[in-house]
């Protein structure tokens, strides 16, 4: 072994494995880059079976989704062949995992990416077996997938004769409700497809320009065309109906009649002059000749002349305006505007009891139903000509997920039983687990993909973890609740330090004693008593009998209490703005982003040398693998994006001048310890509504 060669790379991850006392057998072999050596020896590192993947036929991308299928127990037999692609191979082991069978796709000739977009659309059992056809891409797949996922019909559009392009030009139709017949046909190239609906969407008549003699280009040009003088005769239109129209008697000039409002009023003018006098039927005749005959008010004519009414302008004409289409909308049959935030009570305290946060549903469940645009009542002008009423406006299609539309196509049906959310035109029904007794060590671990409402207590030993929200209608008295959402304790928690409390969101509640918190967000109660506390966010403590009292509070975007401390000089500590859990966090994060860093240098490395080796006859995969190296740096620099972004919000959030760091609306009692960016401060006597902020390198206190 002496006399192989290795370069840096590869010795550095030979190195690695001697420290940690692996084997490196199977990893010492030239042929292979650093990076399969690392695969090989982070599976060593778990104890796997490398010796399934650790051959030279496998890439390091190939390597990386068996070593991933060992590690979670997959039967990576289905997949852990050459001649599968990483991206099949993902496929296979993520099918796995929902149960999904690829296999038969795969038998069809479905690879990659286009197993992907099956996979995605079997989880949410879509039919996409009825409109597959063999040879679809992913593309095809895809568009599919969306408009099943939007309760279109994708029959319109789900023909192998249509490229992906022309599917999503037939999809976007279909969302906005306009006829897509007539565009969608094979021989229109997408662009021109794109012309036509985006003529359509706008009211345009493409009749036109809707002609395979026309390209892309020359429709565009039409349609621009088009648009303009449809917007120039609206505006001409608007300009000559309501420039009041004043006419004379051609022979006297003691008649002025006025059309204004669109055509709808004609007014008469008679002018006192001497020996003018003018008699209903020179009226009726002048009317006549300007060619009003609608809505004329004989009985104001004959006021007019037998009061001698000069010198008025009097309304003798009108017509019926059209009423325009009612817009369409959609009925809900559950609520969507149940309050985010519970109700203020008298003293100034949170109704965290009786908050209605979110509404469940069932599967089958009628959600909604939409009820399509009207067109309206026609009206008439004083030339009797009818005036076609504008259409009310269509919606678009509602998106989200956990819903399907029925055969109607108007009317929204719960697929799950869950938790239901409307924001914006987006529906989401997550699956929500209701636990109708109380939590307990004994009812074991509850670990849930989605959220958990408890409709009880959470007692000791119990454990509850979720990626979505969990809510609890009682007391927490001791246990372990990790959310990916929100906590919301309704009653409150009190124990002896055997409450964790863990969320990437809000945690709120009546009140939290002897509780350990950690939040991401900001943490909100009516009483908050010798908490071990630590969020990014803001710590309130509303009413006025509201205190913060004991234990410590790092907060990083401030404290708001009513009471803080109290008489007995209890040891109350805040540590807020640049504190110890910012450095944490900071530190963390940095930490991440290094390594990020390194491997993007490592991946560099190995393009490096794959491209310098390109040009020997031996290494004729080498364009792939350096497709799959470039596709991997450019992964891991969407990963350093994000965590850069991540680092620029907490930086900016704890550099944010905070107005009012600590806020004490009510007594701030002697003995409190308030630490700002770490200056520390003891209060040495009670005070009274007062604001704590940092002078210089002072902490300093500025009445309310």
């Amino acid at each position: 072994m002496n006399d192989v060669q290795f370069d840096w790379t590869q010795e550095q991850e030979l190195e690695t494995a001697r420290r940690e006392g692996l084997d490196v057998t199977l990893m010492a072999n030239p042929s292979y880059l650093a990076q399969q050596m690392q695969e090989i020896r982070l599976g060593l590192e778990k104890k796997l079976d490398v010796s399934i993947y650790a051959k030279p036929a496998y890439d390091w991308f190939q390597m990386e989704q068996i070593r991933l299928g060992l590690m979670e127990n997959v039967n990576v037999a289905l997949y852990a062949r050459p001649e599968y692609s990483y991206e099949t191979m993902k496929q296979l082991r993520l099918a796995w995992h929902a149960y999904i069978k690829l296999e038969p796709y795969l038998e069809k000739g479905f690879t990659g990416k286009e197993l992907k977009e099956i996979r995605l659309a079997l989880e949410q059992e879509y039919p996409i077996d009825k409109w597959l056809s063999d040879d679809m891409c992913a593309q095809q797949i895809q568009e599919i997938r969306l408009g099943l996922n939007q309760g279109l019909d994708v029959g319109i559009y789900a023909q192998a004769q249509y490229n992906w392009m022309q599917m999503q030009e037939i999809r976007k139709g279909l969302e906005e409700r306009i006829d897509v017949s007539i565009y969608a046909k094979p021989l229109y190239i997408h662009r021109q497809m794109q012309e036509i609906r985006l003529g359509l969407e706008a009211g345009i008549d493409v009749t036109s320009y809707a002609s395979m003699l026309y390209t892309s280009k020359d429709m565009r040009k039409m349609r621009e065309k088009l648009f303009l003088e449809k917007a120039n005769d609206e505006k001409q239109h608007q300009k000559s109906i309501l420039k009041p129209e004043v006419i004379s008697v051609e022979t006297k000039k003691e008649i002025n009649i006025m059309i204004e409002e669109n055509g709808y009023k004609v007014y008469v003018y008679i002018p006192w002059l001497p020996g003018n006098t003018v008699s209903e039927e020179e009226i009726l005749n002048e009317l006549k000749n300007r060619g009003i005959i609608y809505g004329i008010d004989e009985a104001a004519i004959s006021e007019i002349i037998n009061r001698k009414l000069l010198n008025q302008k009097v309304l003798i004409a009108e017509g019926k305006q059209p009423e325009g289409g009612k817009d369409g909308w959609y009925e809900f049959f559950v609520r969507t505007n149940l309050p985010r935030i519970p109700a203020p009570l008298p003293d100034g305290s949170v109704d965290y009891i009786n908050i209605e946060a979110f509404e469940i549903v069932k599967e089958g469940q009628k959600i909604a139903v939409y009820h399509p645009a009207e067109r309206g009542t026609r009206g008439v002008n004083v030339f009797g000509e009818e005036v076609t009423p504008q259409k009310g406006m269509e919606k678009p299609t509602l998106k989200g997920e956990g819903f399907s539309l029925a055969p109607d196509r108007v009317t929204y049906l719960a697929k799950k039983n869950g938790k239901f959310e409307y924001s914006n035109g987006r529906i989401l029904i997550t699956n929500m687990i209701v636990i109708r007794e109380d939590v307990t060590g004994i009812y074991g671990k509850v670990e849930v993909d989605g959220s958990v409402y408890v409709i009880g207590n959470v007692h000791s030993g119990g454990y509850i973890k979720a990626t979505g929200d969990i809510i609890v209608e009682y007391n927490v008295e001791a246990g372990r609740l990790i959310a990916g959402g929100n906590i919301m304790i309704k009653r409150g928690s009190c124990s002896r330090k055997e409450c964790y409390l863990e969320a990437e969101g809000e945690i709120s509640g009546s009140f939290f004693e002897a509780a350990n918190i950690r939040s991401l967000k900001n943490i909100k109660a009516n009483y908050i008593m010798n908490c071990d506390i630590s969020t990014i966010g803001r710590v309130t403590v509303s009413g006025r009998k509201g205190v913060l009292l004991g234990g410590k509070t790092s907060a990083i975007q401030g404290v708001d209490t009513y009471n803080l401390g109290n008489i007995s000089h209890i040891k109350t500590v805040l540590d807020v703005g640049k504190n110890e859990s910012y450095g944490v966090i900071l530190k963390n994060l940095s930490e991440q982003k290094k390594a990020i860093l390194d491997e993007i240098t490592i991946f560099k490395e190995g393009q490096k040398r794959i491209s310098a080796r390109r040009q020997q006859p031996e290494n004729t995969n080498s364009m792939d693998i350096l497709r799959k190296i470039g596709i991997g740096i450019s992964m891991k620099e969407q990963e350093l994006e994000a965590l850069e972004a991540q680092l620029d919000r907490l930086t900016a959030c704890a550099n944010r001048e905070m107005n009012m760091p600590v806020l004490v609306r009510g007594k701030a009692y002697a003995g409190s310890s308030i630490s700002i960016d770490g200056i520390k401060y003891i209060l040495p006597q009670e005070i009274n509504q007062v604001i704590f902020k940092k002078r210089n390198k002072n902490v300093v206190m500025l009445r309310l």
